[in-house]
């Protein structure tokens, strides 16, 4: 992998700017996620008028007939594929056909159809669990498929690897722009900050507020607190999804991060503050822990001239405000 740019054909033709065509025809799937909310937040604050945004009940894209059809009425000039089928481990194990089978029927249909349509280019989403379970830290972009991945997640991270893999096909065979990029772990407006199902911040958030809200002592979380993670704002991410949108015409897929570390027990304390949580914290050190780092290189893209801007606590506290305006109150 780590060769694949210096061995590969030249990439394709640039696209014309991104930033200079924003009444161009623009798709972004699972507009309605985490990622694609942030994706037409960034681009309707850019002055983008045109663009395509349809639900999974207007458009059912694991359907290819459906998809192609859209594809031929609309024609988008660029395409943001961020839709996926996405859940914690325990989702993934109780469901793992559906994890490998959505996400692969999404990306193919969407990238064939993105290449029969003429789309000048398109941004492929993943994630970093595409990477192998003890991948060296910092983990960099040529880490892919050196190594067994997490087998709690492997169904989601195999059918991630092949949309990377079928951009990278697309390109050398059809001079199709596809491009990839691969955020950390993620957080934000529009997070899923279900009791069960959420990831490990907005389960916190919701356990301190409703420790909050019932006026408990403490709040027991899980774990020494000792394992390192990095943490990503959405709408970051959405500035980055532009800047490789604008400036990025390559095969392999990059990393984005923010490429500072903390603890969990230094993000208990964070989310704590922004919730306004007096009580105290309980380590329950009976539960895993989980891997004990998960860092990603960011190296390529700082290079190309991108930085993150959120710090993760003035995110966090914007974070709770979306939580209390749109969850709690409905």
């Amino acid at each position: 992998m780590g060769s694949l740019d210096q061995d590969a054909p030249p990439a394709a033709p640039a696209s014309p700017s991104f930033l200079s065509d924003r009444s161009a025809k623009v798709f972004v799937a699972g507009h309605r996620g985490l990622v694609g909310s942030a994706v037409v937040r960034k681009l309707q604050s850019l002055g983008f008028t045109n663009l395509l945004l349809r639900t999974h009940s207007e458009l059912d894209l694991t359907r290819q007939s459906a998809v192609e059809a859209f594809f031929a009425a609309e024609t988008p000039k660029y395409v943001i594929l961020s839709a996926a089928k996405v859940g914690g481990i325990h989702a993934n194990s109780t469901y793992p056909a559906d994890f490998i089978s959505v996400n692969l029927m999404i990306q193919t249909n969407v990238i064939d159809a993105s290449r029969r349509s003429g789309v000048e280019k398109l941004l492929f989403l993943g994630s970093s669990c595409i990477y192998p379970k003890f991948a060296p830290q910092p983990i960099t972009e040529d880490s892919l498929l050196t190594a067994p991945l997490e087998p709690t997640n492997e169904w989601y991270a195999i059918a991630k690897i092949s949309g990377i893999k079928m951009c990278q096909a697309y390109r050398i065979q059809h001079g199709l722009d596809a491009v990839s990029a691969m955020p950390t772990n993620l957080y934000g407006p529009c997070d899923n900050f279900h009791p069960e199902n959420s990831h490990v911040l907005p389960a916190l958030m919701r356990r301190f507020h409703e420790a909050k809200v019932r006026g408990a002592e403490s709040v027991v979380v899980w774990g020494s607190g000792s394992p390192l993670r990095e943490f990503l704002h959405v709408d970051d991410l959405a500035d980055a999804v532009v800047f490789l949108m604008e400036n990025y015409s390559g095969l392999s897929h990059v990393n984005v991060g923010s490429g500072k570390e903390v603890t969990i027990k230094e993000l208990a304390e964070m989310v704590k503050e922004a919730v306004g949580f007096e009580g105290g914290i309980v380590w329950d050190p009976t539960k895993p822990d989980g891997t004990p780092r998960k860092l990603m290189d960011g190296s390529k893209l700082a290079g190309m001239g991108w930085a993150p801007r959120v710090e993760l606590k003035e995110g966090l506290a914007e974070t709770y405000k979306w939580y209390l305006d749109n969850v709690v109150k409905q």
